[in-house]
């Protein structure tokens, strides 16, 4: 796999994560992407001086509603501020019983059932087709199981995370639908987040938060609002702590991730060298200059 390189760690938070402690030489910063705005600054510092990017992924306030992120602007701004891995954490539903409030799942696998979001860094000008087969990095994912165990953190090691628009929830037939299906949690931020950090060749992992039963479950209605909000809080400290833990743990990263996130775009640019836009090359400096530099 190469020789170790010092990884840079950024962190996508979701509901009820807005902020990050335990950073050390914390500092908000601007990172412009051409892209447009993405939802906030960026808070650089260290924790146990390894370098991390904290992002919340619906600003601080949460002033954004899943369908208005500007996905590709926060994986551009996390590309240009040197992330290596991304560890993405998200508040779902559970369409499993066993998944109960309170549960993290390492997710391994999506279904995108988003409509309403910009998908792709690549276009007219410069076509590109990235494998998301296996949309998560492994290696990351086995560490945040790892380190979630030792956290006391109840968890579950792999899951399929469907994403749906929003904002609204699901109807009872659809969650009823979603679970004949096999999926293991419900959310709306996952896509296509995860599928841009795979074209920006980041090693991407994501942590689903489960906050409550989605509306499949009898008795469910009687869950009230308070209770919600409870279990949110409680996830967000977990996951602070989760995060603090784990970011040592993957200081250390091979030169060449084992799973090839690293190398996404070797063969995806189907569009000549002489038939792409300069003006769409522009645009792409970040999240594909390493292959598109080669002509």
């Amino acid at each position: 796999m190469g020789t170790a390189k010092r990884a840079v760690i950024g962190v996508v938070g979701g509901s009820g994560l807005y902020a990050m402690d335990g950073i050390a030489n914390a500092a908000w910063r601007k990172v412009d992407s051409p892209f447009g705005e993405p939802s906030d600054e960026l808070l650089f510092g260290t924790i146990d001086d390894v370098e991390v990017r904290f992002l919340p992924r619906h600003g601080r306030g949460h002033r954004l509603s899943p369908s208005t992120i500007n996905y590709r602007a926060n994986i551009d701004a996390l590309k240009r501020a040197g992330c290596t891995d991304i560890l993405s954490m998200s508040a779902v539903g559970s369409l499993r019983e066993d998944l109960a409030p309170g549960t993290f799942v390492v997710v391994d696998q999506f279904v995108d059932r988003t409509f309403a979001r910009e998908k792709s860094f690549f276009g007219d000008g410069c076509v590109g087709h990235v494998s998301v087969a296996k949309p998560v990095c492994g290696r990351v994912g086995d560490a945040l199981a790892k380190t979630a165990a030792t956290q006391q953190i109840s968890y579950v090691r792999g899951g399929t995370y469907l994403v749906m628009e929003g904002p609204q929830f699901s109807s009872e037939a659809e969650s009823h639908l979603y679970r004949s299906w096999g999926m293991s949690v419900i959310g709306m931020t996952n896509m296509p987040e995860a599928k841009l950090a795979r074209e920006a060749e980041i090693c991407y992992a994501s942590v689903a938060m489960v906050t409550d039963y989605d509306c499949w479950r009898t008795g469910h209605d009687h869950v009230t609002v308070d209770d919600v909000v409870r279990v949110l809080h409680a996830n967000a400290g977990n996951a602070r702590a989760l995060i603090r833990a784990v970011v040592p743990a993957l200081a250390d990263r091979p030169e060449c991730c084992d799973r090839g996130c690293d190398r996404a775009l070797e063969y995806a640019i189907m569009t000549s060298p002489e038939a792409r836009s300069q003006e769409v090359l522009a645009r792409l400096s970040a999240v594909a200059g390493r292959v598109l530099s080669k002509g």
